[in-house]
């Protein structure tokens, strides 16, 4: 098993000791509070489960420019986007040395964290630009994690943090919500060393699943961590317990006992590309992945990235000994007409476009919207039931 990243050990941010969680819980209530965005509810939930380890809390300004410009911080330590608490207004927390984060994400906006506030500093607008531009690669407000990022405000607060719950995560999904511990010590349980993860924030068809089962093969792993995002996403992307469903699906009926778990982590999608693969291989690293699969236009959107910018990062920007884990640099898979079975497509050169089974994502929704399953070289049809009964609900 890989070690975390910069650490020996796990530095997870969740209070596990009851009685003091108890009594920071009665704290948190005598002081000043500030409701946080989504992204930075997330953020404490990462820093809650060890996910990204090592650091203490939210970043600084300083801290936050570096890593988004060279991926690491002031003191040299390696991490691939800015972590940041950013709020619209400081009027009730103005010179406190400790602060209640409430949970926006949670009816009555219960404390989610304890900040110690180390600084309160004002973001310009030069500066959101340069972070902007240098995470997103675009300034274009229509990306959705653009739009996103720019919306949370202009004061950030920096400092560490005590995590006193994991928001809904928990209670919405308590079968598939781990965190990097949890996930940690059940590889260890199941004896696995070579471990391949795979990040998803799709339902998986099957040539997800034969890339799966691809990687797990080539890199003689002994198991699979499908590792699904559980947190806020863009309009039209399919909930996270419908997901969690067809995936659960596909992993009983198609995967060999003992081979795969389904997992998921509370964090929003930033759609950032190139960035967020760096980071997806970050928390993997820390949960204790020894590989990772990147394929074709890796946590993008729209046509902002290079169908493989996600993969190239890693030679051209990734310091060389930032990571331990390994990256499994996937083409599109697709049914072949002439293999009958999924390959990847750069691995059959033979192949014309005409060669594959291959569906646009509108035409799949078109299909599963009236209630027609894709064909099998493209879909499982236990998967294919239950998006067919999401979208004939909407």
């Amino acid at each position: 098993m890989t070690n975390p990243v910069g650490s020996d050990s796990l530095t997870p941010l969740y209070v596990y000791d009851e009685s003091m969680r108890n009594e920071l819980i009665e704290e948190a209530q005598q002081l000043p509070s500030v409701e946080i965005s989504s992204a930075a509810a997330a953020n404490a939930v990462m820093l809650g489960g060890g996910y990204f380890t090592p650091l203490p809390g939210y970043m600084n300004l300083a801290d936050a420019m570096s890593v988004a410009e060279g991926m690491h911080m002031t003191d040299g330590s390696f991490f691939p986007v800015p972590i940041l608490n950013l709020v619209e207004s400081i009027a009730d927390i103005e010179g406190a040395e400790r602060i209640a984060l409430r949970d926006p994400n949670v009816a009555g906006n219960p404390v989610i964290a304890i900040q110690q506030v180390d600084a309160i500093e004002l973001v310009s607008d030069a500066q959101m630009a340069l972070m902007t531009e240098k995470v997103y690669r675009t300034a274009d407000n229509e990306h959705p994690g653009v739009d996103a990022f720019n919306s949370h405000g202009r004061y950030a607060i920096s400092g560490p943090i005590q995590v006193l719950n994991f928001s809904y995560f928990e209670t919405d999904f308590p079968d598939t919500f781990r965190t990097a511990v949890q996930i940690r010590n059940e590889i260890e349980q199941r004896g696995w060393k070579r471990v391949v993860a795979f990040q998803t924030r799709n339902p998986m068809h099957l040539a997800h699943e034969e890339l799966c089962h691809m990687a797990m093969q080539r890199l003689e792993c002994d198991g699979l961590v499908i590792h699904m995002l559980l947190g806020q996403l863009k309009p039209g992307d399919i909930p996270a317990d419908v997901r969690d469903d067809a995936i659960r699906t596909m992993v009983r009926l198609y995967f060999p006992e003992n081979s795969a778990i389904v997992t998921g982590y509370g964090f929003d999608m930033l759609y950032a590309g190139p960035r967020e693969a760096v980071l997806h291989a970050y928390f993997r690293q820390n949960m204790g992945a020894s590989h990772f699969i990147i394929g074709r236009d890796h946590a993008g959107v729209g046509d902002y990235y290079g169908a493989f910018d996600a993969q190239t990062i890693f030679d051209t920007e990734v310091p060389p000994d930032a990571l331990e884990i390994e990256i499994f640099r996937a083409d599109h898979t697709a049914w072949s007409t002439k293999l009958n079975r999924v390959v990847m497509m750069n691995e059959a050169p033979d192949h014309s476009k005409e060669d594959f089974v291959l569906l646009s994502g509108t035409r799949v929704r078109e299909m599963l919207s009236e209630g027609i399953a894709p064909p099998k070289e493209f879909s499982r049809p236990e998967v294919a039931e239950i998006l067919i009964n999401y979208y004939q609900s909407l």
